[in-house]
């Protein structure tokens, strides 16, 4: 009997690795440690007086991390004993493919979202101010939608990320925006952003205090950035071979592409993206630490040209309203960067192996950090003189709490990068302070959406 149940738990534990070795389930290089552990715990339970089975069942139970990969073995392995006495009489896993149905199923209902205003006489691309104001409530519910069905979230999940859904929905109808007025796209760029974070708590099924769940979503992000990029190349490949194929046919299609085309394919491909991101992780868990080592020097450079820049610049503020025009773009593409570069970091950070020591590309994000630590401080000086010299707008207001909040999120990374690089503090400390500062992000974009526009009489 006990040579007959060697190689059945021997074929269990291959099975067991094998699926939890796939690359969206665990990295590789975890996996035998883990093994010993299962073994180790098999071993011990089995010197106890359980059986082969029921160890393994246990063993796998008390790895608790990875009690959810097991759920899902458990379902695609019917075979397997431990299944039936984990999960008596629990349903049979959806099919593989049902993540893609999910997803081009609400991925067609974002296409037809978007078209839906069309029925009332709301054209895409000829009525910007109704597009500013509900362009992300069209279709960023599909995706938190995507996410709730498949982490089968909890009602209070589904409440807390639906709220905000709703609240922002309201906000943007009752508020009598001016047309093309600087509030609408203050309320419309931030509403956006307020929205894709509460979207990443469906995609993290309502782990918001976690700070490697945050992480995740956070790596989600730069992911599905990456294969909407792929896929808006792959778009306007499509839009120009079909334009030039009804042209050759002496038809215009340029109505059909602006009105049709380009709308629903955006809106789909924003839903499309994530399901390629869960499905194909292992395509870009190549790239990103790829981009991450290419970009990173890219920008360090560009911000120390930026430095220079702004020191030959001079004083930012000197001149009239239009003389300063050159300086108020420079001041903006200093945010933009700003953005990117920070980003770039948290990017960085989430491809990066939490446990490896420091090395060269660290000291590299350090040099990256403070020089985009000494942009931001040039970029606040000149805000706060020019409001001063000109007055406060809902821009200039809007940049300036964004570079505040930049501030302390830069000085705090360089600080802890700083630490990790000489190894007195762990990567975790730089890893959760860098996740803490979503919550703000949030609360920042939920008050200029539904505090700046009333202050300024939605000028």
């Amino acid at each position: 009997m006990a040579d007959d149940l060697e190689p059945r738990i021997e074929e269990q534990i291959s099975a067991w690795r094998a699926y939890v070795s796939r690359p969206e389930a665990i990295d590789g290089r975890d996996v035998d440690e883990l093994e010993d552990h299962l073994r180790g715990q098999i071993d011990r339970l089995e010197a106890s007086g359980l059986d082969g089975d029921e160890a393994f069942l246990v063993a796998v139970k008390r790895l608790g991390g990875l009690d959810d990969l097991s759920r899902e073995f458990a379902r695609e392995h019917s075979d397997r004993l431990w299944k039936q006495l984990m999960f008596p009489g629990a349903p049979r896993a959806a099919r593989s493919g049902a993540g893609l149905a999910l997803a081009v199923g609400l991925a067609i209902g974002a296409a037809l979202a978007i078209q839906l205003p069309a029925v009332f006489g709301i054209r895409f691309g000829e009525d910007g101010d109704f597009y500013a104001r509900f362009g992300s409530l069209l279709v960023l519910p599909f995706l938190a939608a995507y996410f709730l069905v498949r982490r089968r979230a909890s009602a209070a999940t589904v409440a807390v990320v639906g709220v905000p859904f709703l609240l922002t929905a309201v906000v943007m109808a009752v508020y009598p925006f001016a047309p093309d007025g600087s509030t609408l796209v203050l309320a419309a760029t931030h509403a956006a952003v307020a929205l894709w974070i509460v979207t990443g708590i469906a995609y993290v099924d309502g782990r918001v205090r976690s700070s490697r769940a945050r992480m995740d979503f956070i790596r989600f992000t730069g992911e599905w950035l990456v294969y909407l990029a792929l896929i808006a190349l792959g778009g306007g490949v499509l839009v120009a071979l079909t334009m030039g194929v009804f042209s050759a046919i002496g038809l215009d299609a340029e109505w059909f592409v602006e009105q049709f085309m380009v709308p629903c394919g955006v809106a789909g491909a924003v839903v499309v993206a994530a399901w390629l991101v869960e499905a194909k992780q292992s395509v870009i868990e190549n790239i990103a630490p790829v981009l991450t080592k290419l970009f990173t020097p890219l920008f360090t450079l560009l911000l120390l040209a930026f430095i220079v820049a702004g020191l030959v610049q001079g004083n930012l503020v000197d001149g009239g309203e239009t003389e300063v025009f050159g300086q108020r773009d420079l001041l903006i593409l200093f945010d933009i960067v700003l953005v990117v570069v920070v980003g770039l970091l948290l990017y960085a950070l989430s491809a990066r192996e939490p446990l490896a020591p420091p090395s060269w590309f660290d000291r590299l994000q350090l040099l990256m950090v403070a020089a985009a630590l000494v942009v931001d401080i040039m970029v606040l000086v000149a805000m706060i003189g020019r409001i001063a010299e000109w007055g406060a707008s809902p821009n200039k207001l809007a940049s300036l709490g964004l570079n505040v909040i930049l501030l302390a999120n830069l000085v705090g990374a360089a600080w802890l990068q700083l630490r990790f690089t000489l190894r007195r503090t762990p990567f975790e400390r730089l890893e959760r302070w860098q996740t803490g500062f979503l919550p703000v992000y949030l609360a920042w974009a939920a008050i200029v959406v539904v505090a700046f526009p009333p202050l300024f009489a939605f000028a």
